[in-house]
């Protein structure tokens, strides 16, 4: 006999928390907070945080595309218009996340029972093909210049100016969208924030580019701009990587699979489950497992069992729909 036992909740705006690219290193240092902050509710102070950071960090950005592209044009520098490209991505990014967070939230209706989840798998596959283009441009403008050397100019002083400015803004935009996720215990938030950490990576590149062609290395400037290509090239390939499969229903980690089979063995009644399966629907987990229950009790009571464990599994971890197979266990002849 079975029972469906299914429920819905919003998820929340945020750079697919595919930690990929950049982001993958901080996968086991987040789980946990992960698996706090989704199936929280969303309360006003945790709102407005969200939408505070996200607006500073769209600002930011905005201004740091501007200035790097215009200096760089006009100083001369492949390495910061490649970075101002970067900085353009993660605009863009920001942008599309919001775009997929908003439709995601709609129910379910007629057409899509388990609700709209899924738009922000969609939505990480075009980022991921988006950012994966504009890479492949990058590297092959690089390449060309690196091809002729003869023909690359001097950069002017005001790159190298412009390049650091950019560290210090996206380091001082990592504490302060940092110390905003802290305080809220948003792990969407905390893993924004080591997502401009990580920008920061590719402006120290471009910095030391700029400053070895300004020494008489003139070549450094297209190799910085070589490895920003590769560092966007392999965020967007890693990203459309993860969306497509979890578009084919790849199942969840090894640590979210334990913590959902523990979760469901702490259920009073459940004495054991297996063919636990498990696929995402956006930022949130479906799971669909048998339980094993006492074969003596009533069809009512494997029903609370089964719902209590659907309960249990909703208030401890991220899963948006539980389907329960109950399997009677019946104990060998003279055991209790």
């Amino acid at each position: 006999m079975c029972f469906a036992v299914a429920s819905q909740s919003a998820t929340k705006a945020k750079r697919p928390l595919s930690f990929c690219g950049d982001n993958v290193h901080l996968l086991n240092f987040l789980l946990p907070l992960i698996m706090l902050d989704n199936h929280e509710d969303d309360t006003p102070e945790r709102h407005l945080a969200t939408q505070r950071s996200t607006l500073v960090s769209v600002v930011v950005n905005l201004l740091l595309t501007i200035v790097q592209v215009v200096a760089g044009l006009l100083a001369a520098s492949q390495a910061l218009v490649a970075d101002g490209i970067h900085s353009l991505s993660d605009l863009v990014a920001d942008f599309v996340v919001l775009f997929a967070a908003h439709h995601s939230k709609k129910g379910a209706d007629e057409d899509h029972h388990y609700g709209h989840h899924r738009y922000e798998n969609a939505a990480s596959l075009v980022l991921g093909g988006l950012l994966l283009a504009v890479g492949v441009g990058m590297l092959w403008s690089a390449a060309v210049k690196l091809q002729q050397p003869e023909a690359i100019p001097k950069v002017h002083l005001i790159a190298l100016w412009v390049a650091l400015g950019a560290l210090l803004a996206k380091e001082l935009l990592f504490r302060y969208m940092l110390a905003i996720a802290e305080k809220v215990r948003s792990s969407m938030l905390i893993a924004n924030a080591w997502h401009a950490r990580s920008d920061a990576a590719s402006s120290l590149v471009v910095a030391i580019g700029i400053g070895g062609n300004l020494l008489g290395f003139p070549m450094l400037d297209p190799v910085a701009a070589l490895i920003v290509g590769f560092m966007v090239s392999r965020m967007g390939w890693e990203f459309a990587w993860d969306a497509l499969h979890d578009l084919m229903d790849r199942a969840v980690s090894e640590e979210e699979t334990a913590a959902i089979r523990s979760t469901l063995l702490e259920t009073p009644g459940v004495l054991g489950l297996h063919d636990l399966r498990t696929r995402r629907m956006g930022d949130l987990i479906v799971v669909d497992v048998h339980l094993e229950i006492d074969a003596e009790m009533t069809v009512e009571q494997g029903h609370d069992i089964a719902v209590a464990a659907h309960q249990r599994v909703k208030e401890k971890l991220p899963v948006l729909n539980v389907m329960t197979h109950v399997d009677p266990v019946r104990h060998p002849p003279g055991s209790n």
